[in-house]
């Protein structure tokens, strides 16, 4: 993601020497285990803990140079690709709002995509120089748009069931591992569905062609699995409610694995 960043930043022409490249605190799935429970809607700390606060983090050093050099509160823009189509809660958003005033920064947030459809996303790409993720073809390279629908998190428990059946063929070390967290805490991945059944669903012949199997053998994921198992040992954080909810719906044999139409990532880091 963060070659794919600096790509898009390069097809804006913003010169190398102004990127810069934050990381996460943690891996997600290492607090997701620590923490007892996945995310919820109405409970997604996944979201501003691991994504938006790092970025404002990011930003603290130049804006102490820049307040000293200027003078006053240092005006920040922060650009983002959401867009109404993609859940009913970024159809409320603003195209444009300010987010923060203080004594150091002012920063304003613009949604310069907002209210463009799909299609017209899809028009533009065919044209623009800015790349895109992978993800969203059936293989790398491909430029069918048959891909995921969304570019987030490999396994979000926020994807749809098709996205997720691609996500665990293309990554099953990845899914083994959420299983793994799922079984040690009672939790199911989502209310509706566990990550055992969207394993074994993603195995059917009906499930999408996943188009490209990442062996995730490098020491990151070693890394991962050794502070999962740390964790685990451990007592969660949160009691675990929602892990007293039998999983409702069906192991996705009612997905629908024939093409989706694409949204752009909601967040390029």
């Amino acid at each position: 993601m963060s070659e794919l960043a600096a790509a898009q930043s390069a097809a804006c022409g913003i010169p190398p020497d102004r990127h810069v490249e934050v990381a996460r605190p943690a891996f997600l799935l290492t607090e997701i285990a620590a923490y007892g429970r996945f995310p919820r809607v109405g409970s997604p700390y996944c979201r501003k803990y691991t994504k938006e606060s790092i970025i404002s983090t990011a930003w603290t050093p130049l804006v102490r140079r820049l307040r000293r050099e200027l003078g006053r509160p240092v005006r920040i823009l922060k650009v983002m690709g959401l867009r109404a189509d993609e859940s009913r809660d970024r159809a409320h958003h603003p195209a444009y709002r300010n987010v923060l005033t203080n004594g150091a920064r002012i920063v304003d947030e613009w949604l310069p995509v907002k209210d463009w459809p799909t299609p017209a996303v899809l028009d533009w790409h065919q044209d623009a120089p800015m790349p895109y993720h992978w993800t969203y073809d059936s293989y790398p390279g491909a430029d069918d748009w048959r891909g995921t629908s969304r570019c987030s998190c490999s396994l979000c428990v926020f994807a749809s069931k098709r996205d997720l059946l691609l996500a665990i063929a293309r990554r099953l070390r990845l899914a083994e591992l959420c299983d793994e967290v799922e079984s040690a805490r009672g939790d199911s991945f989502r209310p509706d569905r566990r990550i055992t059944d969207l394993i074994e669903a993603s195995r059917r012949p009906t499930a999408p062609d996943p188009g490209i199997v990442l062996p995730d053998d490098g020491p990151d994921m070693d890394l991962l699995e050794r502070q999962i198992r740390t964790a685990l040992q451990q007592p969660p954080r949160k009691a675990v409610h929602l892990a007293a909810r039998p999983a409702s719906g069906p192991a996705c044999g009612d997905c629908d694995a024939g093409p989706t139409t694409p949204d752009l990532p909601s967040q390029p880091f």
